[in-house]
């Protein structure tokens, strides 16, 4: 089930449980190193506390707080309680903290997958598996899913014909319906109406899409930065001696701070209930896109770049230097809570660029 992906994985971000992420030598990685894993690495799937990798010889190796290694493994979907594996027609849940070759809390026989299209965890032909109970759970309103994200309290669906579902909490703005409702069934983005989408991705209590065209789409909550919207958490004014905070005339949530010197209020977006266009440096088209926790990772089509060598948080989009000096592609990306696993090639075109 997991996608072929042909390349060198890279890793960057928080490994403090001895998770794999690069060298492994200290408890944060601020650029991307290389991991030391497999050489027929396919798969990658990040909880808070360990991380999961998948081989294409089909072997499940398990590192941080768990640690863990079994063979015959087609997939694996890691969460923090608990851990999904695919292994033929049978889908395994298991206690992280159990040994794989103990007895799993629950399995399933997989139906048979009518759509020759490949497909992750945590989606299943008809169905899906959530971190909670029921684990397994079918696919409401009979919708047919090309993808599946979970956030920490939220879902998003991309079907079939390229429209975007989602439901769940929706106090952060992670639905994209405009308003901080939650909402019990798959209800489509009416903002996103008319539009094919290629690529969905869901963080802690935000949301991205990718469209055909190669926009990126973003909606939720800003509170890092991770939508790459101004954030007052990061303004460079921290004496800020008045501020105001609601919706404003289009939806999002503005907090309006004044400084002893200011003209005017500065806006600073909180939560972005609706999706919003995002400008990519220098007219950049999206490929894909990752979610953690309270960070975005994009790929971009034509060079494929996506740390910065630092502990900063950003809330604008900034190219990630190393795999340009490295002359690298990047395949494909997926974050962790907090880190980010980077898949990538060496470019045929050997010509500088940078977003």
């Amino acid at each position: 089930m997991a996608g072929q992906r042909t390349g060198t994985w890279f890793g960057f971000g928080f490994c403090g449980f001895g998770q794999a992420l690069g060298a492994g030598q200290t408890r944060q990685v601020l650029g991307p190193e290389r991991l030391q894993a497999p050489a027929d690495l396919l798969h990658v799937s990040a909880g808070w506390s360990y991380t999961a990798l998948v081989t294409g010889a089909g072997r499940l190796q398990l590192s941080g707080a768990v640690c863990d290694e079994a063979d015959g493994c087609e997939d694996a979907w890691a969460a923090e309680r608990l851990l999904v594996v695919v292994r033929g027609r049978e889908l395994q849940g298991w206690a992280p903290a159990a040994a794989l070759h103990e007895k799993p809390l629950w399995t399933r026989v997989l139906e048979p997958d009518a759509d020759p299209r490949p497909r992750a965890l945590p989606l299943l032909p008809g169905a899906y598996v959530s971190p909670r109970p029921p684990f397994y759970r079918p696919l409401p309103g009979g919708l047919r899913a090309r993808r599946l994200e979970l956030g920490s309290e939220h879902a998003l669906l991309l079907d079939a014909a390229g429209q975007v579902f989602s439901w769940g909490a929706g106090r952060h703005g992670q639905l994209g319906h405009g308003t901080l409702e939650a909402e019990p069934e798959p209800r489509p983005l009416e903002a996103l109406q008319g539009l094919s989408v290629a690529r969905v991705a869901a963080g802690g209590w935000h949301s991205v899409c990718v469209s055909e065209s190669g926009d990126i789409y973003i909606w939720g909550w800003n509170e890092s930065g991770q939508l790459a919207l101004p954030t007052r958490s990061l303004a460079g004014d921290k004496s800020a001696i008045g501020q105001a905070s609601g919706l404003n005339g289009g939806g999002s949530a503005e907090e309006r701070v004044t400084g002893a010197e200011d003209t005017g209020p500065a806006p600073f977006i909180t939560i972005q209930p609706f999706p919003a266009l995002l400008d990519l440096p220098l007219g950049s088209e999206a490929a894909e896109a990752s979610c953690g926790s309270r960070h975005t990772a994009v790929v971009t089509r034509k060079y494929g770049q996506l740390g910065h060598g630092d502990t900063q948080s950003l809330d604008q989009p900034r190219c990630v230097e190393f795999f340009v000096a490295q002359q690298l592609r990047v395949q494909a990306v997926s974050c962790g809570p907090w880190n980010t696993y980077v898949c990538a090639m060496a470019r045929e075109n050997k010509t500088k660029s940078c977003l």
